[in-house]
């Protein structure tokens, strides 16, 4: 099928109404939050998982490339079309049905279109949309109203996010130092491959040979695969395919950056909310301290679920914001003295037990070389929501910054590294960061999950030159995080954006074992195209 030129109205075909021209009302879905603008032809919203596979069939025999979107909330443009259809999910948005495992526990079975932060008021009202469940599911609601209130852990900071992109980029987040990242939280899910079959995966019922995985389809294609041979880093790691051996089946699609299939159905394990839940925000005169600090924190509080940190560029710009913005006049004031910050939050069984983790941070503070007297501590929701505000607000005012010199230079975007090394490694790291930021002469920001090694250090460019010299200094960075064992995206996903570090970090042959397996799931080469490696690699079988 030759998909016509955007622009025409009306269904692309006769023989799938769901298709339609992407036209200018449409230009919302050629982007995501990387500001990187695509192109495709043709969009369609699917809202259960037969129209999903009948697109995917319409568009299969033309072998139309197709790029799958949820809320677009992705920072590595792996949501941006690269020609083709946008199959955008959005429209799956609703909760399937609920069960408890062998355990007890909670498990939600739903569409990729829910929203984090629907997911999260479901839970706190415990009142899960139930239209259409079955006798078991309603009698497990029945179950979850009478039981503590429960969460689902992965909390990426824009929550806005869909849990189907989630899957697909293995998205983490602050808590994701006590909880990990996505991937351990999936129970099961259902993917749509590029011809319309379906493969239905469940945790601990198809596990490799060695790195050998043999899987069948509901129509009864196998899949015959041999995994890459490369190592995963030990650090938080969201660059590629997760491999190694043994590993389950499910967990290869979890954060595979919609290359393989379609998610159109996943189950999540819930768990109850902590009954205690306190944050404490320590400042420092100086990073050195901080970082002892962190490590001090890693090694001797052991119910800390998030360990972050706001580097001095970070609480400048909120001190300016502060005083600029009436938006931001609720942030509280920061003392003159307080140069960075790291904040660690509890989660413990009881009060008893938080005060003596808090007894815990203060010794750490002090051997760190820091002040107990310099801290802010919530112990109360609200206190805590004004600690998450103020969190929130250091990456919401870099953007307000370069929207700013965007209007002098609309070229200029932020850029933004998603990097993590082992524990051992971060002074290494950060000393690397701040020689070459400041030999480049480059302004810059940082903040993130310093207890997983994990920043986001925010080059903040003035002009083009800025920008270029930044883009050079995080191909150097790929190159020295890679040889200190680390990863080149720790949450993002590499989407189109990070395709030259993934190289950097696994290898020609690692990319090209990574299209072998793309291939074996999709072997025209449809889904996801760009993302992970440039599509040359899909050419001849790879």
């Amino acid at each position: 099928m030759d998909v016509p030129a955007a622009g025409m109205k009306g269904p692309v075909q006769q023989g799938c109404t769901l298709i339609r021209h992407l036209t200018d009302e449409y230009d919302d879905y050629r982007h995501d939050e990387s500001r990187s603008q695509g192109e495709a032809q043709s969009i369609s919203f699917p809202t259960t998982e037969d129209e999903v596979r009948a697109v995917l069939r319409e568009l299969h025999p033309s072998h139309t490339p197709v790029t799958v979107q949820g809320a677009r909330t992705g920072l590595a443009a792996g949501a941006v079309p690269h020609g083709g259809h946008v199959l955008n999910l959005s429209r799956m948005n609703r909760c399937l049905g609920l069960r408890r495992d062998d355990g007890g526990a909670f498990v939600l079975r739903l569409q990729p279109g829910v929203i984090l932060s629907e997911l999260r008021k479901y839970l706190k009202a415990k009142a899960i949309p139930a239209s259409g469940w079955d006798a078991a599911s309603l009698q497990a609601l029945g179950e979850l109203r009478e039981a503590p209130e429960q969460m689902f852990p992965t909390d990426p900071t824009e929550a806005s996010a869909c849990l189907g992109g989630m899957a697909a980029c293995n998205a983490s987040g602050a808590r994701s130092y006590r909880y990990g990242p996505m991937r351990p939280h999936v129970v099961s899910l259902r993917l749509a491959l590029a011809d319309g079959d379906m493969l239905a995966l469940r945790r601990g019922e198809v596990v490799a040979c060695g790195r050998h995985l043999e899987l069948a389809t509901e129509l009864g294609r196998r899949i015959s695969l041999d995994l890459p041979g490369y190592t995963m880093p030990r650090a938080k790691n969201a660059s590629g395919y997760y491999v190694h051996e043994g590993m389950d089946a499910i967990d290869l699609v979890i954060g595979s950056d919609g290359t393989l299939g379609v998610i159109t159905e996943l189950e999540v394990a819930l768990m109850p909310v902590p009954p205690v839940m306190w944050g404490v925000s320590c400042f420092f005169a100086d990073e050195r301290q901080a970082l002892d600090a962190t490590c001090g924190l890693r090694d001797g509080v052991a119910s800390a679920a998030a360990i972050e940190y706001f580097d001095p560029a970070s609480l400048d710009i909120l001190r300016v914001q502060r005083e600029r913005s009436t938006a931001f006049s609720a942030l509280p004031l920061l003392a003159d003295d307080a140069r960075c910050c790291v904040y660690v939050e509890l989660h413990c069984g009881d009060e008893r037990e938080a005060l003596d983790a808090l007894d815990r941070v203060g010794k750490v503070l002090r051997d760190a070389g820091g002040s107990e007297a310099a801290t802010w501590v919530a112990r109360t929701e609200l206190d805590r929501e004004s600690l998450q505000f103020f969190r929130h607000a250091v990456p919401e005012s870099v953007n307000m910054l370069i929207d700013e010199r965007r209007r002098t230079d609309p070229a200029i975007t932020k850029l933004g590294s998603d990097m993590s090394v082992p524990d051992e490694r971060l002074h290494d790291v950060m000393r690397l960061y701040r020689e070459t930021l400041a030999e480049a002469g480059l302004e810059s920001a940082a903040w993130g999950h310093i207890g997983d090694n994990h920043l986001h250090v925010n080059v903040l460019p003035r002009d083009m030159d800025d920008y270029r010299r930044g883009k050079e200094l995080f191909g150097a960075w790929a190159r020295e995080v890679t040889a200190m064992g680390g990863a080149v995206s720790a949450e993002h996903g590499v989407g189109k954006l990070k395709r030259d570090f993934l190289k950097t970090m696994y290898g020609e042959q690692g990319l090209r074992d990574m299209a072998r397996v793309k291939l074996a799931f999709d072997p025209a080469g449809q889904l996801g195209r760009g993302n992970l490696f440039d599509e040359s690699l899909l050419e001849g079988g790879a």
